[in-house]
């Protein structure tokens, strides 16, 4: 039988040195989209999938995230004196529940497979999600929940994946593909980061992953990839053959926060899809679009 998806592993631990200087005091993923933080888009997604149990990869500079899903007694308070309801509650829902959330420390930024290598102890025996926060999806249905409902079909390891420009295969994970019937893929193999003349497709991994207990195993190796960096993607592609290993083309919107124009697009689209800014937000895109 297999086993649900229970806990997810968020690494948060990078020095988003892509965002200075604003990333020296502020985690990147506290950057905000309207008036919510990326971390929070993302654990709402893993919430919405069916998680029990957040995971936390942090490192230096990383606690103003604690702090956000953490209750602020006095700024509860002080809203609740003032009749302040809405922003009552707009400060309830992040909070967790005592013993659904822990925290453990990368204390070297040696690459995203040694962020997840470091939540070995937290996940056990089972198999897990990895969200990148920086990676926000605008779908109907979460992204992660789509991935949950493949796992249930086809078990094994299942990541979440889109086409990028040929010119850009060199900033991703790309996909061989055995099969495609068009919303699933069957993965033969993976390469990290290819020259464009290299790439055998155009197929990218983004940053939502469901793996199976068994690539600590090969993350243990602490083997260095493109970057000097212990890459995950190594490590994924040494499981291929034994599960089976499916690529997702999700609905929905992906937008790469962790690019400074990902990120302002970002803004754009999420206050337009709110009813209350639409019109206000519409009219300053057109009176820029006009200059």
């Amino acid at each position: 039988m297999t086993k649900r998806v229970r806990k997810a592993v968020f690494p948060v631990g990078g020095l988003g040195t892509r965002f200075l200087p604003v990333t020296k005091a502020m985690p990147k993923e506290m950057l905000p989209i309207v008036d919510k933080p990326l971390i929070q888009y993302a654990v709402e997604e893993a919430l919405e999938a069916g998680i029990e149990e957040i995971i936390f990869v942090t490192g230096r500079g990383k606690a103003a995230i604690e702090d956000f899903f953490d209750h602020s007694f006095e700024l509860r308070q002080v809203l609740a004196e003032r009749g302040k309801d809405f922003e009552l509650n707009t400060i309830e829902f992040p909070v967790l529940e005592a013993g659904s959330i822990v925290y453990t420390r990368q204390q070297e930024p040696l690459g995203l497979g040694h962020a997840v290598w470091c939540s070995r102890e937290l996940v056990g025996e089972e198999p897990f999600a990895i969200l990148l926060a920086d990676d926000l999806i605008m779908a109907d249905t979460p992204c992660l929940k789509q991935m949950v409902d493949v796992f249930g079909e086809t078990g094994g390891n299942v990541v979440a994946v889109e086409d990028v420009p040929l010119e850009h295969t060199d900033r991703y994970g790309i996909l061989d593909v055995a099969s495609d019937d068009g919303r699933l893929v069957e993965i033969k193999g993976l390469v990290e980061k290819p020259d464009p003349v290299d790439a055998p497709s155009t197929l990218s991994i983004i940053g939502r992953y469901i793996l199976l207990p068994e690539i600590f195993d090969y993350l243990s190796d602490w083997k260095k990839g493109v970057g000097g960096e212990i890459q995950l993607t190594d490590s994924m592609a040494r499981l291929i053959g034994d599960k089976p290993f499916h690529g997702l083309r999700f609905q929905g919107t992906r937008f790469d926060c962790g690019d400074k124009a990902g990120f302002f697009e970002a803004n754009i689209a999420f206050a337009l899809a709110r009813a209350e800014l639409h019109n206000q937000i519409q009219s300053i895109v057109d009176a820029y679009a006009t200059r």
